[in-house]
């Protein structure tokens, strides 16, 4: 595919605004109970994150923000849904398991296919789905946080193929800090964050793939959202800014230095919605 034809694909989105985000627990390597969040700002970053994905003419629903769950605004990580049918999130750490229930009762309120799972899985944290690769193809992140047999729960449940991918540093504890869609059709990905065996599978699947060094991995460069064109990264990550803008997107940067102090940046604050 040429530069000239990047072309976007109107999303649907949904995202949980911050008004109860601290990190008065750590589930994972980013995440210090003595730096405090300034929620006001969290809350403003977050705000700039929806408005920007609105201006680019995505519609973006929001759950409300529940007491007591800080990492709700965490929006990706509560189901995974392909064509209408949403598998839900078992979440492995005891602080966030509540949030599966919010997320379930907006899908209620709508015309989804709901699957309750049986698996412990953080819904979009660890599923990525690319509709025109190899007919539609789900990639699956486990080593940390999802059992791998929500991989084959998942299958079932979706009817698309699932290849599972193992992560083997806890810096890199869902799919989504190491790997990303930038179409429906292509990844970028931090090499070092897999197994080998993973990246002889990633090298075999996307040859065409935007490669990550530690940098934009460090800076939560690969937890982006991209529609097909304009790729959403935050500010930090001014170099893979460049290599996407080089492989024919255009970035656009948001800064969510606030969010990253609990472990996440733009796409773990956005999940997708497939009707």
């Amino acid at each position: 595919m040429s530069h000239t034809e990047r072309m976007p694909r109107t999303r649907t989105y949904l995202m949980c605004p911050p008004e109860h985000f601290t990190v008065e627990y750590a589930i994972n390597p980013w995440m210090d109970t003595t730096a405090p969040v300034d929620p006001v700002l969290a809350l403003k970053q977050w705000q700039m994150l929806h408005d920007t994905l609105a201006d680019l003419g995505h519609q973006v629903h929001v759950l409300s923000p529940q007491p007591g769950l800080p990492d709700m605004v965490f929006a990706a990580n509560g189901a995974f849904s392909v064509d209408g049918t949403v598998y839900g999130a078992r979440f492995k750490h005891p602080q966030r398991a509540a949030e599966a229930a919010f997320h379930q009762l907006f899908y209620a309120s709508g015309a989804w296919r709901f699957a309750d799972p049986a698996f412990v899985n953080e819904g979009e944290g660890d599923f990525a789905y690319l509709p025109n690769a190899y007919g539609g193809l789900i990639l699956a992140g486990y080593g940390f946080r999802t059992d791998p047999a929500a991989h084959a729960e998942a299958q079932e449940v979706l009817g698309r193929p699932v290849v599972s991918l193992k992560l083997v540093d806890p810096a890199y504890y869902h799919l989504d800090t190491a790997l990303a869609a930038l179409d429906d059709r292509n990844v970028t990905y931090y090499p070092d964050a897999f197994s080998a065996a993973s990246q002889r599978v990633l090298r075999q699947l996307f040859p065409d793939a935007v490669l990550a060094d530690r940098a934009d991995a460090e800076a939560f460069g690969l937890n982006l959202v991209s529609d097909g064109r304009n790729v959403v990264l935050n500010t930090e990550a001014a170099g893979m800014a460049d290599k996407v803008r080089a492989a024919g997107y255009t970035p656009v940067t948001v800064d969510l230095s606030e969010l990253k102090r609990g472990g996440g940046s733009v796409k773990c604050a956005v999940a997708e919605l497939r009707p």
